[in-house]
């Protein structure tokens, strides 16, 4: 029996300034718009009313730039779930977000309705990678964000990408030293794939994106554990969650339903921490 319920409120695009190159929220989801506060509610009962487990319910919002959606959605969002942290249904809320919307206000307004757990979607800590992905942030962004969130003691996740636009194996690898020197709580590892309907697939299509092969991210992904674990920091998630919608949206790249277990049962390769002046 699972000891730990996370309750999913996916927001597609909602915050998004721009439209990252890999990113088809609407196809992965099945949304075509944020919820409403009702419909919220409505998860979070159905959720609850199903769940046997005793251990920590979280209500999570994914799918968008949560700190980026204007001040009054948030809030009426967050506002609509306290009643089940009043009552003790509900142990802790957390949100997603890029690392440039992310200041010393909207964490503090944050805290102030409960929210106890942020995610980063870092995706590279490579600006080249990061500018030819569409991000509109850089990973000194990611930096800044990460102290302010641990300076106001949030629990801080990241979630890295291997295998975007421009990267190597060299600069996956800088990525997780760097990101492992920020010490977050915890990781998710989402590889690259080409998904219907983004800028990706265009340039996939058009020979202006290579996708890495399922050995090459199988290996990559090996040695990014072996930084992680070195540095005690959980992976939570490996691989992209294996559902109907995505298998039918994925035109190329290193997807498999069972990524995690490829990884883990592959040969073990240590990988040296680079010296510090060999860090970009």
């Amino acid at each position: 029996m699972k000891t730990r319920l996370i309750i999913p409120i996916f927001i597609p695009f909602g915050g998004c300034a721009n439209i990252c190159v890999f990113c088809d929220q609407k196809g992965i989801t099945g949304l075509n718009a944020p919820p409403s506060t009702t419909e919220v509610r409505e998860t979070v009962k159905t959720y609850l009313s199903t769940w046997k487990g005793r251990g920590r319910r979280e209500v999570a919002f994914y799918g968008g730039t949560f700190t980026a959606l204007p001040l009054d959605i948030q809030r009426a969002y967050l506002e609509c779930v306290e009643q089940y942290l009043s009552n003790g249904l509900i142990h802790g809320l957390r949100v997603s977000t890029r690392p440039d919307a992310v200041s010393d206000d909207i964490v503090s307004f944050l805290k102030r309705h409960s929210v106890d757990t942020v995610e980063l979607g870092v995706q590279s800590m490579d600006d080249r990678v990061l500018a030819l992905s569409g991000r509109g942030h850089s990973a000194g962004d990611t930096v800044r964000a990460v102290k302010i969130l641990k300076e106001h003691g949030m629990k801080v996740g990241v979630q890295v990408m291997p295998g975007l636009p421009g990267d190597d194996i060299g600069s996956v690898m800088d990525t997780a030293w760097r990101v492992a020197r920020l010490s977050p709580d915890f990781i998710r590892v989402y590889p690259a794939v080409v998904i219907k309907g983004t800028v990706l697939e265009r340039m996939y299509l058009d020979g202006r994106y290579t996708p890495w092969t399922l050995d090459e991210m199988v290996s990559a992904c090996k040695k990014v554990s072996a930084v992680f674990r070195l540095s005690g920091i959980r992976i939570i998630r490996m691989g992209l969650h294996a559902t109907g919608e995505l298998r039918e949206k994925i035109v190329a790249g290193p997807y498999h339903p069972s990524f995690r277990n490829l990884v883990d049962t592959a040969p073990d390769i240590s990988h040296r921490q680079p010296d510090e002046g060999g860090v970009k």
